[in-house]
């Protein structure tokens, strides 16, 4: 049964409501999460099994990418408009169903279109898991829960390589696609049980159409060329003509929407100095972070002789970290406000990548991947929820989903940039991923040119980021604010690695 009453209070994060939101949402996003990681160590035994070459297993990693890149600002403003709950819930479902298809994918051309539709469900699901955080707490805890929310997003894309190497291994490579199933099968019900429905009562009218259509053209085509460009090449025309169409259809967006009446994205989103400091900083920071996710873990296989899985287990110490700490630093920026987090974790993010300038053949796991690694993890949980919370903070509660939305696409952005960039300008090209030598004078320039990104992100923070939206706590939740239960009751957010 639904309620249009409005809840003054909110959930609390330590309540058993709380706890049952969180898992939900937590095991949603983790699904997308732990797909983007757990495909690349799969790569090998698909390209046998199906006998695709090294273009079509780019198409397996880049299809994921491009789908949910191009749809998921789209998925933030429509959660908004009908409900966070249902269109996550929609996703989930979406991206079980996808999942089972890239299982029984037959041929590398059915895989790749199996894992497109992912990409679409990994997009309606991931900014709604947030969005659902962000408007279902009370302000107070909402530090936490978007902490706890990291934290435990984290593990999930860092326990990807480890799961999919064992999967791959003792059972199949389809096994990392099935296991989704059981998975999102639970994520629905927990959500229909336990989740409350949240919208924007003021997204009223028809759709806007025309932003949605320019959005998706627009990001996809950006994303596509980001992807694409360093295999065939920057003046390759399917790149050329995707980049263009890409960045035509992006101004296009803009103008609409500053047109229409009632647009996808509102543009006064942007007029919070707060919220676009803050995107600022997410960018520039997930755009350092992007080049060690990507190279770290080929470094430690290609130069220091690491096995798939044991190159996945030396990162799980920014694991065990973000799961100790994350919590406890969105509750801190809560208090103090975010600017000092934000300027110190940036900081420590680009420390622990000045210390990943020592890793090279013969490196001692202990002595020198293990500092590096701590500190970065450091860094990581001082930024990761921090930076969240700012974001939604500084948006209007009822702009919820397309401030997640817009916050993840950022995201992804700079990871992708860093990933398509990042490489060529340290002379990691050719035959360089298989020179030990080469490939580690590589590691240690793009860890350089990373920690001067991480570093600059945290000065951006210092100079812009205010203390004053995440210590204000309202007495009461917006007048706009409505929340409904499907329940009787009241229940109780790379590439292939060349071997």
């Amino acid at each position: 049964m639904s309620s249009a009453q409005s809840v003054p209070t909110g959930i609390q994060f330590g309540s058993a409501a709380g706890r049952w939101v969180v898992a939900a949402t937590v095991l949603g996003s983790g699904m997308a999460q732990l797909d983007a990681t757990v495909v690349n160590v799969a790569l090998p035994a698909i390209g046998r099994d199906l006998g695709a070459q090294a273009s079509g297993l780019q198409l397996v990693v880049s299809a994921y990418s491009v789908t949910l890149a191009a749809l998921i600002l789209l998925s933030g403003s429509l959660g908004d408009r009908v409900g966070r709950k249902r269109v996550f819930v929609a996703g989930v479902v979406w991206f079980t169903v996808a999942s089972a298809l890239c299982a029984m994918a037959p041929t590398v051309e059915m895989l790749v279109a199996a894992r497109a539709l992912q990409g679409v469900g990994g997009a309606l699901l991931t900014p709604g898991s947030l969005a659902i955080i962000q408007a279902t707490f009370i302000p107070a805890d909402r530090g936490k829960a978007i902490g706890a929310w990291s934290a435990l997003g984290g593990v999930a894309a860092a326990i990807g390589p480890l799961l999919g190497g064992y999967l791959v291994q003792a059972v199949s490579w389809r096994a990392i696609f099935l296991i989704n199933v059981p998975l999102g099968g639970l994520v629905v019900w927990l959500a229909l049980r336990h989740v409350p429905e949240s919208r924007d009562p003021s997204a009223a009218g028809r759709l806007d159409y025309a932003g949605a259509t320019s959005a998706t053209v627009g990001l996809a085509g950006a994303t596509y060329a980001m992807v694409e460009g360093p295999n065939r090449g920057w003046t390759s025309p399917v790149v050329v003509v995707a980049a263009v169409l890409g960045t035509f259809a992006i101004v296009a967006f803009v103008v609409i929407e500053r047109r229409v009446a009632h647009p996808m994205l509102p543009l006064d989103i942007f007029s919070s100095r707060q919220f676009t400091s803050a995107n600022v900083v997410t960018f520039v920071v997930y755009t350092a972070l992007g080049g060690v996710f990507f190279l770290l873990v080929v470094v430690l296989q290609n130069a220091l002789g690491y096995s798939p899985i044991a190159a996945g287990a030396a990162s799980l110490p920014v694991t065990a970290i973000m799961l100790a700490l994350s919590s406890a630093s969105g509750a801190l920026a809560q208090r103090i406000g975010p600017r000092l987090p934000l300027t110190v974790g940036p900081l420590l993010v680009a420390a622990g990548m000045v210390l990943m300038t020592r890793i090279g053949p013969g490196s001692a796991y202990v002595t020198t991947v293990l500092p590096a690694v701590i500190v970065f993890g450091l860094g990581l949980a001082a930024t990761v929820a921090p930076v969240t919370a700012a974001t939604l903070a500084a948006a209007d509660e009822r702009h919820a989903g397309v401030a997640s939305g817009v916050n993840n696409a950022v995201a992804r952005t700079g990871g992708l940039l860093a990933v398509a960039l990042l490489p060529p300008i340290a002379g990691l090209t050719g035959d360089a991923f298989l020179s030990p030598t080469a490939l580690t004078a590589g590691f240690h320039t793009a860890m350089l040119i990373s920690a001067g990104l991480a570093a600059a992100g945290g000065v951006v923070a210092f100079v812009s980021i205010s203390n004053d939206l995440l210590t204000e706590t309202p007495t009461r939740a917006p007048e706009h604010q409505h929340f409904s239960c499907a329940l009787a009751e009241v229940p109780a957010h790379e590439r292939v690695s060349r071997e």
